[in-house]
């Protein structure tokens, strides 16, 4: 099913592209470059390159360590695709390099997790509790966000996703505040008090977000994992097809029986 699916979406897009003009004039032969994290990006990826391959669609993934080169990469068309980041993650890029990388499938959402490995739940931190932050924008507000749900602080705005430490209005563990790069937080665990930590490098660290996170964002999370594009190769046949195994049921039940719920399809 899944192949007949990529066939048609791919034959129909390409008479598509055709009559798009100059925008979608961009060079469709050989594989599709992809940029991704280790885990769980570059793992779906490769659970779908040989049944893409044998559809006529071969990608080829270029894995990555952070998140700053994939969108950097993208933008000055070294690669032709990326997956990994968040829409708030990608607004923000654009909006500080001057770029317009589009979202073109929204496939999973990674619940953020808080991890400790000195105490065993939030209300065993001390009094001036050392917590690393991802230094990123989106990110720091989003774990803000995840540790006023915890009960962990207050905020100015209970529902602002930018907001940064100077928007804490109430801090009762008289909380000390660390903005590290999100790739080095698992390395950083031991020495802190507590580590908000993004779930692929959680995961790629042996972390299980299920049974380790002492907060773990809900299942509803609104930061879904997206597949990136530029405007002028979005209406490409190879990203239109991987778009579309990407959204399949066949990744869904990968997903699923892979990750224990670390990692959950995009509704």
């Amino acid at each position: 099913m899944l192949r007949r699916t990529l066939i048609l979406t791919a034959a129909a897009l390409a008479l598509a592209a055709c009559g798009q003009g100059a925008e979608t004039a961009t060079d469709t032969s050989g594989p599709l470059i992809v940029g991704a994290t280790a885990v769980p990006h570059a793992e779906i990826l490769e659970f779908l390159k040989p049944t893409l391959a044998v559809e006529g669609f071969p990608i080829e993934i270029k894995v990555f360590n952070d998140y700053v080169q994939p969108n950097t990469q993208l933008a000055e068309k070294r690669i032709d695709a990326n997956y990994f980041q968040t829409k708030p993650y990608l607004d923000e890029f654009n909006a500080a390099r001057g770029a317009n990388l589009i979202t073109i499938a929204g496939v999973h959402v990674e619940p953020l997790g808080a991890y400790s490995r000195k105490h065993r739940a939030l209300a065993d931190l001390p009094d001036g509790a050392d917590v690393a932050l991802p230094n990123d924008a989106s990110n720091t507000g989003r774990s803000l966000l995840l540790l006023q749900s915890a009960g962990l602080i207050t905020l100015r705005d209970p529902t602002n996703p930018l907001q940064t430490v100077r928007d804490v209005t109430g801090n009762p563990w008289n909380v000390r505040f660390r903005e590290i790069e999100a790739a080095t937080l698992p390395r950083v665990l031991d020495q802190v008090d507590l580590a908000v930590i993004n779930t692929n490098y959680a995961l790629d660290a042996g972390l299980k977000p299920k049974t380790d996170a002492l907060a773990l964002e809900g299942g509803d999370s609104p930061y879904v994992n997206y597949l990136v594009a530029r405007p002028d190769n979005q209406n490409d046949p190879r990203i239109r097809a991987l778009a579309t195994a990407l959204r399949s049921q066949a990744v869904k039940d990968f997903i699923a029986q892979k990750y224990d719920g670390a990692v959950v399809p995009a509704a």
